[in-house]
C-alpha cells in the first residue's frame, strides 16, 4: 500500500474540506504517521473517513475529527496539555508535538500500555501516561495545583464536567463533544478570565460516550 499518497488524499479529500486550514496543522498530520497508532489488523484503512475500533469498545476518531480538535486547542509549544482517553495515541502524539508536555490518562491499562509503545517508537518523550477512571474528575490523578493550558475529553459528555474547568489556566482552553446522540456537538470552552469562561459550539458531530461520564438528572413523564 502507498500509504504517503493515501496520506496526501486523507489531508485534500477529507481534512481540507472540513475547515482545517492550519497550514502546521496540516503539515503535522505528514509527520506524525497516522498508520503507526492503529491496531496492526486495521493499519490498511487508517487513513478512512472512519472511526477504527481499539478494543472494549473503544474506537479512535476519525482524522477529520482529530485534526479539527487540534486546529481548535491550539496548542503552543509552552502549553501544558490534559488528555481525558489516550485511545490509540494518535491525538496524543499529535498534541505532544505542538505543546511542552502532555498527560494524557486511560480508563484501559492495555490501551495505555500499546499506546506508550507507539509513542516511545515515534519517539514522543514528552508525555506522561496514566491508567484511570477520570471522565468526572482528574483530581485523583494530578498535583493538586496543576493547571492545563489545553483540556481534551475524546469521548463525549452529556454535560461539561465542571472538575475540568477548573483545572484550566485563564487563556486555557477545553474541548469536548457535548450532548445525547444524535445531537451532539462539538464544544470550545476557553477560560477568558479568572473564573470567566466563552463557550463556542463548533461542530456537529457523533462520537462514542467518555466512560461513566457523569450524567445530568434526567426526568421521566
Amino acid at each position: 500500500m502507498d500509504f504517503e499518497k493515501a496520506r496526501f488524499n486523507m489531508v485534500e479529500q477529507q481534512i481540507r474540506p472540513w475547515e482545517v486550514l492550519d497550514q502546521g496543522v496540516l503539515d503535522l498530520l505528514f509527520t506524525v504517521k497516522r498508520e503507526d497508532f492503529v491496531p496492526a489488523a486495521y493499519r490498511a484503512i487508517a487513513f478512512t473517513d472512519m472511526e477504527i475500533p481499539l478494543g472494549h469498545d473503544q474506537v479512535m476518531m476519525a482524522p477529520k475529527i482529530e485534526a479539527r480538535v487540534l486546529q481548535e486547542v491550539a496548542p503552543k509549544s509552552s502549553d501544558n496539555v490534559l488528555e481525558i482517553g489516550t485511545g490509540g495515541g494518535y491525538l496524543t502524539a499529535l498534541l505532544a508535538k505542538r505543546a511542552q508536555h502532555v498527560t494524557s490518562i486511560e480508563y484501559f491499562e492495555d490501551l495505555k500500555n500499546e499506546a506508550a509503545t507507539r509513542l516511545a517508537a515515534a519517539n514522543i518523550t514528552n508525555v506522561k501516561l496514566k491508567t484511570g477512571d477520570a471522565a468526572q474528575s482528574p483530581d485523583a490523578f494530578l498535583d493538586p495545583q496543576e493547571k492545563f493550558d489545553v483540556i481534551v475529553l475524546t469521548g463525549s459528555v452529556p454535560t461539561v464536567p465542571q472538575a475540568f474547568l477548573q483545572r484550566l489556566t485563564v487563556g486555557g482552553r477545553f474541548f469536548a463533544v457535548v450532548g445525547d446522540a444524535p445531537v451532539m456537538k462539538a464544544t470550545l470552552i476557553t477560560q477568558a478570565a479568572e473564573n470567566q469562561f466563552v463557550s463556542a459550539e463548533i461542530f456537529e458531530t457523533v462520537v462514542p460516550p467518555l466512560l461513566n461520564a457523569a450524567q445530568p438528572s434526567r426526568f421521566d413523564f
